[in-house]
């Protein structure tokens, strides 16, 4: 009995113990994390301003009507007094005005205020088409762009950084150099690295240059003034900053797989192909749950390139979600709409998070 009681007490002062030492870190994440969310979600419902002599006034769900509402509108063709359809000098025909539907008075209420995103569905014969019409176009442009870099960055950066790990595994002379190398960029700040590769990408830059030697007959552009090149450079200059880290991630799991397994599948006859399939890829289950989601976090805030580099140019094809929150935010000073845009960022990476880790959860079994 008293020994049980000993046994107890031991417990609870491990427990208080634990408890005293968790408590800055519980603190920093209270202040620093949670009550942030908690703010940005109570200023959301207002149109807080950053420098503002009035003070914030409650505008319900106006803010996350903007952000989130989306609308189709089905425009018809203007016709001459035949009945014809008008057709322009560049023979595209000329709908009705979309200002009509959009205006803050017009008779269509769910369509005010609304800008256009695209169009489709044109049926020339009968003379109409859909237009699809957004609070916020910036911000589905901004998604769109965010989700596009995501979904490239994710894959590529995920398994160049494991072909580089197995690659510098290898028993070879000179690994730590090439460790060394490969590493170097994710130490360099993101911020010289847009400056960097800024004028690598310039007309008269570096990579013109080098294409030029291979293809003579090369034409050099700005390959941050075209909107089909700018995002394929931004991309490409992430992944070479920071698949060194990940790389090492790599490098640590594939250390940690018993030499032995890969002895044993040596001697039943397994070539390498085998080999990573039945011995490296169980293996890294658990790193590559973590790479996964790492990177994931890391390309859905997308902004330090984005900021230094393009300013969400060329005509908005580099805006992404961190980068309109920022403008709005301190640019316009808009708190409130800014603190609606990152809640709505929150929950969609929390969300993807969510599927992440549903979709990868037997990896960790």
């Amino acid at each position: 009995m008293l020994q049980s009681n000993v046994v107890t007490h031991r417990k609870k002062k491990e427990t208080r113990a634990a408890w005293l030492l968790s408590l800055p870190a519980v603190l920093l994440i209270l202040l620093f994390s949670i009550v942030p969310i908690f703010l940005a979600l109570t200023l959301g419902f207002t149109d807080a301003r950053l420098v503002s002599p009035e003070p914030a006034k409650s505008v319900g769900f106006s803010n996350f009507k903007t952000i989130l509402g989306i609308g189709v509108l089905t425009l018809k063709a203007e016709r001459d007094d035949s009945g014809a359809i008008k057709i322009d000098e560049k023979n595209n025909v000329v709908y009705e005005s979309l200002r009509n539907y959009t205006k803050i008075n017009s008779e269509s209420p769910r369509f005010r205020s609304k800008s256009e995103l695209f169009r489709f569905g044109e049926n020339r014969k009968a003379g109409t088409v859909k237009v699809v019409l957004a609070g916020d176009p910036l911000f589905w442009k901004s998604l769109k762009n965010t989700l596009f870099f995501a979904l490239i960055v994710v894959p590529v950066q995920g398994g160049f950084g494991l072909l580089l790990a197995l690659m510098v595994n290898q028993k070879l002379r000179g690994r730590n150099f090439f460790r060394t190398v490969y590493f170097i960029p994710a130490l360099t700040s993101m911020v010289v690295v847009s400056m960097l590769w800024t004028f690598i990408y310039q007309k008269n830059g570096l990579l013109n240059t080098i294409i030029k030697q291979v293809m003579p007959g090369f034409q050099s552009f700005a390959w941050l003034e075209n909107p089909k090149t700018t995002m394929p450079a931004i991309i490409v200059l992430s992944i070479w900053q920071a698949v060194g880290f990940h790389m090492i991630i790599w490098l640590g799991g594939l250390q940690t797989i018993p030499a032995e397994l890969y002895e044993a599948a040596t001697v039943d006859g397994a070539g390498f192909r085998k080999q990573f399939r039945y011995v490296t890829i169980p293996g890294l289950r658990h790193t590559f749950v973590f790479v996964l989601v790492t990177i994931t976090i890391a390309a859905l805030g997308l902004f330090t390139q984005i900021a230094i580099i393009t300013q969400g140019g060329p005509l908005d094809s580099t805006t992404t979600l961190v980068y309109q929150v920022v403008l709005n935010g301190y640019a316009k000073q808009q708190i409130g709409y800014a603190s609606a845009f990152s809640f709505v960022f929150f929950a969609l990476v929390l969300l993807i998070s969510l599927i992440q880790r549903s979709a990868t959860k037997r990896l960790d079994q």
